[in-house]
């Protein structure tokens, strides 16, 4: 490494690696410029477009305190009061975003993935900083379900939860956070326990909404087994393979939020207030009822799966039945048109006079007597 990439890098507080200059660069420079007072000034943010600042709020001993906040100042005055700033973010940009982390340090790689919004349910530590990342979901309204029905939306929240701070980082519409805000700040007494109170609200509410998208796909799931079973239905395999894709990517939200969740719960974890964690812990169980959906639901949609599969080989069985069931009469006209056509002139009933007639009858008495039999046993 070069001596000048070395001078580059800097320490986070935590002692990992700090935001990389090359990529922040303009922000840190901005970040410098002192005020007349000697305080450090957080400019607002360089990008184009608006802000993704939703709300910047302030909380003391369980409300929040009138007027509008800039982070930085809302961050100062926490720090002073023992109260903490909640800002909401949507999809934020990076130069934005290095902004906030340079006011809050936050660390480089938990940024990162805040930017980009590509992670799976995880629980990290960054120093004083947990680092809470949550699937969202919601379920798509739809008339009809076809081969290309959109049933499940996902999104992602991320959290950044310190000791005078919550940081929520939402992309997607899947699951807003102005509702959960605003009930939240209606219960003083649990917002009073900190920005854990934050982190609960906001999972609560997320995992109540997977109950709701649980209990829609479990209707649109008894509509399609209705439909597989109705001898009268389509019940197309497409329609079928496109409500499993949808449920896979259902099920990757949910699962894989078990484990931070049984973290949070532990005992072991006392960074957590214990009344906080009670919380959780009911949290905890919806979410393993809506596991156990999930579960049900995929087994169930493989055993739908697996029943169409069989009534497609039932369905290519009986028709190979009638082709030759049909087959098998029309042998018989073509086998005693095919013997009195030969040219030999010693054949029986070749003079009969009602010869003609009578290997007409014939055939038809022997066809109509093998399409009965072939009705009987089921082949028609």
């Amino acid at each position: 490494m070069s001596d000048r990439a070395e001078r580059s890098r800097a320490t986070s507080p935590d002692g990992g690696r700090a935001i990389k200059p090359r990529a922040w660069a303009p922000v840190r420079a901005m970040t410098r410029i002192l005020n007349t007072d000697g305080s450090q000034r957080v400019p607002e943010p360089a990008g184009p477009g608006r802000s993704a600042v939703m709300d910047c709020g302030l909380y003391v001993d369980g409300r929040r305190q009138p007027g509008e906040w800039h982070y930085a100042e809302a961050l100062a005055a926490a720090r002073r009061e023992r109260g903490f700033v909640w800002v909401g973010l949507h999809e934020p940009e990076l130069a934005e975003m290095s902004a906030i982390a340079d006011t809050f340090g936050l660390h480089e790689l938990a940024v990162e993935d805040a930017v980009k919004a590509q992670q799976r349910p995880k629980l990290e530590r960054f120093g004083e900083v947990a680092f809470l990342v949550l699937r969202t979901a919601r379920y798509c309204e739809h008339d009809e379900l076809t081969e290309n029905s959109e049933v499940v939306e996902t999104g992602q929240v991320m959290l950044f939860i310190g000791p005078n701070f919550v940081i929520s980082v939402r992309h997607g519409d899947a699951c807003r956070l102005a509702p959960v805000r605003a009930d939240l700040e209606a219960r003083h007494e649990l917002l009073a326990h900190g920005p854990w109170a934050v982190a609960y609200a906001i999972t609560d509410r997320v995992v109540d909404v997977y109950l709701e998208v649980a209990d829609r796909l479990e209707d649109d799931l008894d509509v399609l087994e209705a439909d597989v079973f109705d001898r009268q239905g389509s019940g197309r395999i497409q329609r079928i393979y496109q409500m499993k894709r949808e449920l896979v990517e259902f099920k990757r939200a949910v699962a894989p939020l078990q484990r931070p969740l049984m973290t949070l719960t532990a005992q072991v974890n006392r960074e957590v207030p214990q009344e906080v964690r009670r919380y959780f812990r009911d949290v905890q169980d919806h979410l393993s009822r809506t596991v156990e959906q999930v579960n049900s639901y995929d087994d169930l949609l493989n055993s739908i799966l697996q029943a169409r599969l069989a009534q497609v080989t039932v369905d290519q069985n009986n028709d190979m039945r009638k082709i030759a069931a049909w087959a098998g009469i029309a042998a018989v006209w073509t086998a005693i048109a095919g013997i009195y056509g030969m040219n030999f002139e010693i054949m029986p009933e070749l003079k009969m006079t009602y010869g003609y007639p009578v290997v007409l009858a014939l055939m038809l008495v022997v066809s109509l007597a093998l399409y009965r039999w072939f009705r009987r046993n089921g082949w028609l």
